[in-house]
Order: C-alpha cells, then structure tokens, then sequence
C-alpha cells in the first residue's frame, strides 16, 4: 500500500560541523529539537558538505602543489590552477572542457563539474578553503544507518546528497551521491500501466527525485539547513547503492 503523502522535514539545531564531529550524535540531538522521533521506513538525507567536513575533506587551497598538466588545463578554462590540481586528484578522467567550464568523471563515477570540489559555505569570506566530496558515500551511508539501528532500534534509509548540473537543462538539482537502506533505482519494467499495457522501459531515480525533494528544503545558500527528515517515501524497501544510478561508459551514447 503505498504512503497518501510525503512529508519533509528539516531538523534544526544543528551546529556547523568540523573534522571529527560524530554525525551520528548531531542528528539524534537534532531530532529531539525538532520534536521528531525516527520510525520505520523514515529517511534522514545528509547534506554532502556536512559528510565531507566531518570527514576532514576541507583543503587549503595554500598546500597545494599543481602540476604542469594542472598549469596548463587551468589556463584553458580560466581557474585556479590549485583547484585544478584538486579537480584533477579527485579525477578518473577529464570529460569536456572549455572556458569557465571543467566537466571531470569523478572517482567515483560520477560526471560533474569540478569533481564536486566546492568552495562555498566552507569557510569565511576570504578563506581559500576547498570541500571535496566524502570518502565513498555509500560506506558511509551504510555506517550511519547501523549506528542509528543500534542507537534507537529504528531501521532507517539514508541518503548523501549534492547538488549536481545536467546535460540540457540549466540550474542544479539534489542529486544522490550515498545511498543506504533503500533502492537508488526502481525497475517497474514489467509491470502494467492503467490499461493493462507492460512497461519496458520505464526505471525510477528514487534516490535522485528523493534527494531533489529534500533539497528544496534545505536551500542552497544560507539557510543552514543540511539535515531533512523524510516520511511516506513510496516503493518497496531493499538496499541499494547511489552506484545504481550511474550509467556506465559503455552505455552513455553522449559521453
């Protein structure tokens, strides 16, 4: 039977996050400030800049030595080469490019500009501090969703989100990079329409439209909102994995 409604809900109170910060902590604390309690089939989604900071990702952008390629690339699009350096780290290859624009498929699979590395809300205004994207979402997806079943008795799906820009359309969107407790993509091949005529191609970025979902509540400026608390999310619960969501080389016509 699916759920009649979806609610969204931003958990308050929580503080800004540094290296070595228990999240785990954070969002039971959290939760009892917003007046929530956790129940079956709920999905807490993480900002990924609060994963990241917890995890030590921050770089000063000082530290960084880049390389000729770096110099050369940095040239080309008009960026700093010290983040290009970065860019280029975090890289499995460089996908398009042009100036202003650096398009990389990130370590972990993912196609986006600068490897995710983001510079805003990181550090003061002058501070040349660079975020990375965490070390393996997923792990640290499935990491927190065992500790809050330990700590609360509750089994809870949660998602690692950021925002990503897509191919054809303008303006970002919450993407899920971590996906734990819940499938990242729904197969309804199939299955019947209204008319009774079998689906076959139809595929559903749960995790994706999730994470959209949540990111309108958390905002994307200086609404200090990384924590969202989802309820009535629809479709049957298995685990799965934000590696569900990326199409492979072999089969990415436009790559």
């Amino acid at each position: 039977m699916r759920p009649s409604c979806l609610t969204l809900t931003p958990l308050t109170a929580v503080p800004m996050v540094q290296a070595g910060y228990n999240l785990a902590d954070i969002v039971l604390q959290a939760l009892n400030a917003s007046e929530q309690v956790l129940r079956a089939g709920d999905v807490l989604v993480f900002a990924q800049k609060i994963v990241s900071k917890a995890q030590g990702r921050v770089v000063q952008l000082d530290t960084v030595v880049p390389s000729v390629q770096a110099e050369a690339l940095a040239a080309e699009v008009g960026k700093d080469p010290r983040l290009v350096q970065l860019i280029l780290s975090e890289s499995s290859a460089v996908v398009r490019h042009r100036p202003g624009v650096l398009i990389v498929a990130h370590r972990l699979g993912y196609v986006m500009a600068n490897a995710g590395i983001d510079m805003s809300n990181v550090g003061s205004t002058g501070d040349d501090l660079a975020l990375l994207l965490p070390q393996d979402p997923d792990a640290w997806c499935a990491q927190m969703r065992c500790e809050l079943l330990e700590r609360t008795g509750v089994d809870v799906a949660v998602l690692v989100i950021d925002s990503f820009g897509r191919a054809w359309r303008n303006g970002t969107v919450g993407t899920a990079i971590g996906v734990s407790g819940m499938p990242g993509l729904v197969d309804l091949r199939g299955q019947p329409d209204l008319f009774g005529r079998v689906l076959r191609e139809s595929e559903v970025g749960l995790a994706d439209e999730l994470a959209a979902a949540a990111s309108l509540v958390m905002g994307q400026a200086d609404e200090a909102v990384p924590i969202v608390l989802a309820r009535g999310v629809p479709y049957e619960r298995r685990n799965g994995s934000a590696r569900e969501l990326v199409r492979p080389e072999s089969s990415d016509m436009f790559r």
